[in-house]
């Protein structure tokens, strides 16, 4: 009787484990993927938590001039920082005053949860990060995502430690925005493109009279409407906007932050909710 290699031994177990899956009823499938999301968790975590160890001997390491300099810079920043944290104070009581005087509902307000990312899953159809925050940290599916240079995307699976973020470079994203000083709302839809290349999106529903072109491009941030992101977060910067068929309105494509690709660390907006209240 004929030997059977190894290799095709391996090909048929793997055959097998794939047929059991795709049979398989949708509660198993979604308990397995959920317990090896679970598993794998610590040792992602672990992982990161070491690249954070040798980020910090290795600024443990560096002369202590460097050291001085960069407490000098970051002392400025931090000034400048006290400068803009009063200006949003004045800015918030004057929207508060507004939304009085009008009868407007409040402004969402969120708690804000800092994450690392540890690992990053980018391809052509999507792209998405795991980060280190989960379930115990208060984090839902939904919430925004954000960091210094605006929108990063949107929460779509959380597990116990960590949860996977959708970036906004991703086709299957899509929310509420507008032009910056331009209330009215349009649709923002991240787009298919290579891995290597800056991350892109699109944007539709664009009134006619808007115009954005290389000398006077226009700044998408994200609107209250979309009810998960505040209102003003940078999204992209649009170059061009072309006229559709119909010439009601307009569309173009927004090119997002090349930072967005090898982002460290993110901000998580959880909305506070009243005692009580259970999420949606």
């Amino acid at each position: 009787m004929p030997r059977i290699p190894f290799q095709l031994k391996a090909l048929g177990v793997t055959a097998a484990i794939f047929l059991f899956w795709w049979l398989a009823p949708a509660v198993i499938q979604s308990f397995t993927r959920a317990s090896f999301f679970e598993f794998q968790a610590p040792a992602l975590a672990g992982a990161s938590h070491l690249r954070d160890l040798q980020q910090y001997w290795g600024t443990r390491a560096r002369s202590k001039d460097d050291l001085i300099r960069a407490g000098i810079d970051l002392a400025r920043l931090n000034a400048a920082y006290e400068v803009r944290n009063q200006q949003f104070d004045a800015l918030r009581r004057e929207i508060e005053g507004l939304e009085a005087l009008l009868g407007m509902p409040p402004q969402i307000e969120f708690r804000e949860e800092v994450a690392r990312v540890v690992r990053r899953d980018f391809n052509t159809w999507w792209q998405r990060l795991t980060v280190r925050k989960g379930r115990i940290n208060g984090v839902e599916v939904g919430n925004a995502v954000i960091y210094r240079h605006g929108v990063v995307g949107r929460v779509v699976e959380v597990n116990t430690y960590t949860s996977v973020v959708e970036l906004a470079s991703s086709p299957s994203f899509r929310v509420a925005a507008h032009f910056e000083g331009d209330p009215r709302p349009v649709q923002y839809q991240g787009r298919l493109h290579s891995t290597l290349t800056t991350p892109r999106g699109s944007v539709s529903n664009v009134p006619a009279d808007i115009e954005a072109d290389l000398r006077k491009p226009r700044r998408l941030v994200s609107s209250r409407l979309g009810g998960a992101f505040p209102d003003g977060i940078t999204i992209g910067t649009v170059f061009r906007l072309e006229e559709s068929p119909d010439g009601l309105f307009q569309s173009g494509t927004v090119r997002l932050s090349e930072q967005l690709l090898s982002v460290r660390e993110v901000t998580i907006l959880v909305p506070y909710r009243p005692e009580g209240t259970a999420a949606r």
